[in-house]
């Protein structure tokens, strides 16, 4: 018998596999598979990040890694499509201009790192990462204040963007850089979540290919990623009407608290793997 997490929750398979299929799942399974996406969900659309951060450190608790992850790339692409268009298409459009430099830069260097990912240890990433993530939050929740200046912003752009990009391509992690260049350009919260939305959409695009290439998203594991896209929109809408009530200092200061928690995960799993 299967012990741990996945005895409680009922998964039934003794040696998981990725390819498992919907009828290995249990109820409490799925409840907590549901209630996990509507978690992630929610956070996404208060904050505009963090949701495939949340679906794999939760769901690989009780799945297998490659399950975990097949389970979250079309919810991932869906509520970023719908964070992205919120506010029209023009909207985004516009939003993808300005910050152009710095997507760009992103989606050079993920395809560019990509090929590092067999000679690098993954913790040697988190780790990299996520110091400067919870460095950077902590120090503007006490009143530090990171600021980018106008004549030092194409720098910042391109310096960041490729900071992202390096470690997105390895780890498939890129929103905390992205959520520190947006804050400190002080960007206005509509904004910000759109241009997340914007970003995050085209590398979820980006990764939704990759698998299928790969193999993770296949027959067996797409009906489960397609099931939790319903409730990873419910989160996601819950989350945007939170986030409308949000004025720019509170909606600043739970993104700095949500970048925290985000930070402080990746050094437990380069710590502790």
């Amino acid at each position: 018998m299967p012990s741990g997490p996945a005895a409680t929750l009922g998964y039934r398979d003794n040696t998981p596999q990725p390819e498992s299929k919907l009828e290995d799942f249990t109820l409490t399974l799925w409840a907590f598979a549901i209630a996990v996406s509507v978690l992630a969900g929610f956070v996404k659309g208060t904050v505009g990040f963090a949701m495939p951060m949340i679906m794999i450190s939760l769901l690989s608790s009780v799945l297998p890694p490659d399950t975990a992850l097949a389970a979250l790339i079309v919810p991932t692409v869906v509520t970023n499509l719908w964070q992205a268009l919120r506010g029209g298409v023009a909207a985004a459009a516009g939003s993808a201009k300005l910050h152009w430099r710095f997507i760009a830069m992103v989606m050079v260097f993920i395809a560019l790192s990509a090929q590092l990912v067999t000679r690098l240890p993954p913790q040697v990433l988190y780790l990299t990462l996520g110091i400067p993530v919870v460095v950077f939050a902590t120090a503007q929740l006490v009143g530090w204040t990171l600021r980018i200046a106008q004549q030092h912003r194409r720098r910042a752009e391109l310096g960041i963007g490729a900071f992202a990009g390096v470690i997105g391509g390895i780890s498939g992690v890129w929103g905390p850089p992205t959520v520190i260049y947006l804050t400190a350009l002080n960007t206005p919260k509509v904004e910000q979540i759109r241009v997340q939305g914007v970003v995050y959409g085209m590398g979820a695009v980006t990764l939704l290919f990759a698998h299928i290439n790969s193999g993770v998203l296949n027959a067996a594991t797409l009906p489960l990623s397609l099931a939790l896209v319903l409730p990873s929109l419910i989160g996601l809408g819950i989350g945007f009407a939170l986030q409308d009530r949000l004025d720019q200092v509170r909606f600043k200061r739970l993104t700095l608290l949500v970048l925290v928690v985000a930070g402080a995960n990746l050094l437990r799993r380069g710590f502790f793997g």
